[in-house]
Parts: structure tokens; sequence; C-alpha cells
């Protein structure tokens, strides 16, 4: 939270649903009543804002004023949806290039790969509503700004905007250290969409199946793994190299 604009109380946050406002999370606690909340609840649902049940504690962490049981993160961005997006893309007669962020929940880690990838010629970040970090001001620093730059979209299913990427064309290009192909053995000349999975276990088992490749970076080393943005920008500009020299 830190960094990042809160507004508590449950009627200011209706009116800042109501005024078109992009929230990163609500949170509310858990067990809460009334006409208010009610009415609370039916916004969030008509507006897919992301939303967690919590414990009265983790809400008197963000403050000890009066919050009617509700929290709201504004978030530092507006966000996009990649089903408005893509076909834009494609109308300005791009080869579309989309980084999948699946749980990275680092906040650094998150604007470090921004960073990258407005630098790599990618066109749009595509994360998912809940699991993921918050794109406040440490994120927006580490990227240099490239977040105020680079679309970012976000998912309220991500396994579904997953399909969609591969019924609109997209190879989708998985990497772990799990996968047995080396990363510069494939080959990234069309649309893509580079997938890269949460810091502790990776890509989600549930999205194993829509790869249509699964690649990894050779270790040299005794240490089995990079960090997720280091990961991403090798990946990243590889697809840039291939494309370039296409």
């Amino acid at each position: 939270m830190e960094n990042q604009q809160m507004i508590f109380g449950l009627r200011a946050i209706i009116e800042v649903i109501q005024d078109g406002k992009e929230i990163d999370k609500i949170f509310i606690q858990r067990g809460l009543r009334g006409e208010l909340y009610s009415e609370l609840f039916h916004l969030i649902k008509e507006h897919d804002v992301p939303y967690a049940l919590v414990p009265i504690e983790k809400l008197n962490r963000f403050t000890r004023k009066n919050h009617q049981g509700v929290v709201a993160l504004i978030s530092a961005i507006t966000y996009h949806k990649i089903e408005q997006l893509l076909p834009t893309l494609y109308e300005q007669g791009k080869t579309p290039f989309i980084l999948v962020l699946d749980r990275v929940t680092d906040v650094r880690n998150f604007g470090a790969l921004a960073r990258t990838a407005e630098c790599a010629g990618v066109d749009a970040i595509l994360i998912p509503a809940r699991g993921g970090a918050s794109i406040n001001a440490d994120a927006i620093k580490t990227s240099a700004g490239a977040l105020h730059k680079i679309p970012v979209c976000r998912a309220q299913y991500l396994q579904d905007d997953l399909k969609y990427l591969k019924e609109s064309g997209l190879k989708i290009v998985g990497v772990s250290e799990k996968a047995e192909k080396a990363y510069y053995e494939e080959t990234y000349p069309g649309p893509i969409a580079l997938v890269l999975g949460s810091e502790e276990d990776g890509i989600s088992q549930a999205y194993i199946p829509l790869l249509d490749d699964f690649v990894t970076i050779p270790m040299l080393g005794t240490i089995g793994s990079l960090n997720v943005s280091v990961a991403g920008g090798i990946l990243m500009f590889e697809v840039s190299k291939q494309r370039l020299n296409s």
C-alpha cells in the first residue's frame, strides 16, 4: 500500500466506482452486512472490480480511522481490455507481441519487466485481476515510467484471455526452468504471447495445456533459475532479435 492512494468508507468508495476511477483492489471486512454494503457489492460485480474479503485486523493495518469495513486502493494507471486492444493492433498492421504475467507479485520485478517490455517493443502487458503485484508508485518508478507508456490489460479470468489470444492467432509460449527446449531453439516470427509465471511456483498448471511451446533458459551455474525479470528480459529481446533479423 506504500505510496498508493487509499480511500476508505462505504459511501466514499461507492462514489469512486461510480465516477469511473481505476481501482487496484477493494478490501472488505468479512461478514459485513447492510444496505450500503449491498449497493457497494453490486457495483463491484457490475464493474468487475477486484476485491478480497479480509479480517478487520487487516483493514486496521491500513488505517485506524473509521473505515466502515472497506478500504480501496486506487490504481496509478488506466487499465485496458485485451479484447479491445488486440483488434486495434491488427488494424494498425502490427504483429502483436503480448507479455503475460501470471501472479508476478513483487512490484519491483513487475516494474522492471514493464521497462524491458517497453524497450523490447512489447505491445501490451496482460495480468490477472487477482494475485499479481499492485501497480503503485514503486512499480511506476522501477519501470522508469514505462507503465505510463505501455498498455496494461487486466483479466478477470486469465485462462479465458489466453484462450482469446490463442483463437486470435497468437502463439502462446511459456517460460520455465521445467521446460526441456532451450529458448533459442524456438522461432518467434508471428504474433506471440510470452507467459511468465510467479516467483514462487512458475506458470499455473491450469494454463500449461494452452501453451503452444514451453521453453527454458539453460543454466550453466549451480543455481537452478533466474529472477523472473531477468528471464523475461532475455526472452523479450530474443523475440525482438529474431524479428529484426527476419
